[in-house]
């Protein structure tokens, strides 16, 4: 059972580092992202903190799982 629990964790850990930064890059380079100065918008920060956030968590499940791993 940890093994099954280590490998989800790491696929869960590499499809939010796969997905996530190309996501990132569609919201830079969406309209919304800044305004008429060129400023960033609330959108772009959202975004941003969303993605920040996901990111954290991919890495909190990839320590899960490695230590699930090594220890069961």
């Amino acid at each position: 059972m940890n093994t099954l629990l280590a490998v989800l964790l790491l696929v869960n850990a590499v499809f939010n580092v796969v997905v996530w930064p190309a996501f990132l890059r569609r919201i830079v380079a969406d309209p919304r992202a800044r305004d008429a100065e060129g400023r960033r918008t609330r959108f772009f920060t959202v975004h941003v903190v969303l993605i920040s956030s996901a990111l954290v968590i991919a890495a909190a499940s990839a320590a899960a799982g490695i230590a699930a791993l090594i220890i069961g």
